[in-house]
């Protein structure tokens, strides 16, 4: 086995797209110092562009963002987001509500593009992972007014038959 070891930051290999944005950051005029709010606002923002998202937040957050527009307050645009930011990266965990219907994998990869290129294109920060949970489907039978609630709850439910082989291992 050879001794000789090759620099992995060699400057054939280093990302330039990457110099480029971290320099901003830091000038001979001085820092820049991007705040994490920032960051999680521009991460919700870009999420809730892409199709196919109904809502940002997992339960919790969800009925505590309807309490606020109860309320008259402005709807949170960070709900459902939280990001660490440090002097040159960030990463972003979100969680959404999907669409019924749409491709789950390919609705995360485009959320997950869109927060990409919008937390690096608006503050220079490289992204180095965004994480997307998928909290809960919404169906269109969400929307319909009580009176189909009533109509669901007027079917009879299925009893689960007590002989069967379970179907998950």
């Amino acid at each position: 086995m050879s001794e000789n070891k090759t620099d992995s930051k060699s400057p054939a290999t280093i990302d330039d797209s990457s110099v480029e944005r971290n320099s901003a950051l830091e000038t001979e005029h001085g820092r820049t110092h991007i705040d994490d709010v920032v960051v999680a606002k521009i991460a919700g923002m870009a999420a809730r562009e892409v199709s196919g998202v109904h809502a940002l937040g997992g339960g919790a957050a969800r009925a505590l963002g309807a309490l606020r527009d109860m309320a008259g307050s402005r709807v949170d645009v960070r709900q459902g987001v939280s990001v660490e930011v440090g002097e040159t990266q960030a990463a972003a965990d979100v969680a959404i509500v999907a669409e019924y219907g749409v491709a789950i994998h390919e609705l995360a990869d485009a959320i997950r593009r869109n927060i990409i290129n919008a937390i690096e294109r608006m503050t220079g920060l490289e992204v180095t992972e965004v994480n997307v949970t998928v909290h809960d489907v919404h169906l269109e039978l969400d929307d319909n007014d009580e009176s189909a609630e009533d109509e669901v709850k007027e079917l009879e439910p299925v009893e689960a038959e007590a002989d069967h082989e379970p179907r998950v291992k």
